[in-house]
């Protein structure tokens, strides 16, 4: 129910923020009587593609911290050495890494698991799961941590919602552009006829069609970035505690995955693995063989 609650929310504040956007723009309708206005169609698609995104990326902390049940750590009374030391760690690899200390936390998870996020990098959040405290030596977490401190420091979050957005934008446009032709040449609608159900029902299918395509598109982004966290882990932890970590997290690829959806394109791992194939493409992560030899091949000064 707080998943349902979270994602309606999000949709309401989209359409109100939107149509405000819209409103103060001057756009009312992205149809003339000769057909689509093109102008105000792009206006239309930016304006629903991007604060979608954006309304996101400021909630992205407090989604994370609600559907993982992520605990923050009072960096003024932490409750056990755990704690203590984890502090510790964030403080040190954020130092290193030039950013602003994030917000700590832990979510309850048997799965070994980390997450970041936030709307920039000075106001962050890095959280660890339980099963990854209890199961991994100190060199192993210490290289989650800064692989997480590195998404922070690259501006992962920004980016991806970034590309999302646009993603998003271009997809409605086309899907539009696209239902327009085929009612129009296929369906057989007069010039100066308002759309019906036909126009409807192809920009429905065309929405969900580009969509799939397009996030092909953004899930290389998301692999991509994994290999540069990856990196800046090894360069804030060592090049062969971050292959030990990711090794580890092999070795519990066959556990059941209990990340929710919404945050795995965040977390270190994305849960079991599978060779190559087309759903790959559709992968937020790279195979754990593909960064562990990426990272040997990885040459640090």
């Amino acid at each position: 129910m707080m998943r349902i609650g979270l994602f309606l929310l999000t949709n309401l504040a989209v359409l109100v923020v939107a149509g405000l956007i819209l409103s103060l723009l001057g756009v009312g309708s992205y149809r003339s009587a000769g057909g689509l206005d093109l102008k105000n169609l792009m206006v239309f698609c930016l304006v629903f593609g991007m604060v979608g995104s954006i309304i996101s990326l400021f909630l992205s902390k407090w989604m994370a911290l609600k559907t993982t049940g992520t605990e923050l750590i009072d960096p003024n009374a932490p409750r056990n050495q755990a704690e203590v030391w984890l502090l510790q760690e964030v403080a040190q690899l954020s130092q290193r890494a030039g950013i602003k200390m994030p917000d700590v936390g832990i979510f309850p998870s048997y799965q070994s698991n980390a997450f970041a996020t936030g709307w920039n990098k000075n106001d962050a959040l890095v959280a660890v799961s339980t099963g990854l405290l209890e199961r991994m030596n100190k060199d192993e977490l210490r290289a989650v941590i800064a692989h997480e401190i590195g998404h922070v420091a690259n501006g992962d979050m920004v980016t991806l919602s970034l590309i999302q957005g646009v993603v998003n934008a271009f997809v409605m446009f086309f899907a539009r552009v696209v239902g327009d032709y085929i009612d129009r040449n296929v369906f057989g609608r007069e010039e100066g006829e308002a759309p019906g159900l036909a126009f409807i029902g192809i920009t429905i299918v065309l929405d969900i069609v580009f969509g799939i395509l397009a996030s092909a598109i953004v899930m290389w982004f998301s692999r991509y970035r994994e290999y540069r966290a990856d990196e800046a882990g090894a360069r804030l932890a060592g090049k062969q505690a971050m292959i030990d970590a990711l090794l580890r997290l092999q070795e519990e690829s066959q556990m059941p995955d209990q990340m929710p959806k919404e945050m795995k394109a965040f977390a270190i791992a994305e849960g079991k693995e599978q060779g190559f194939s087309l759903a790959a493409l559709f992968q937020t992560h790279p195979s754990i063989e593909q960064r562990v030899e990426a990272l040997q091949r990885l040459n640090l000064h």
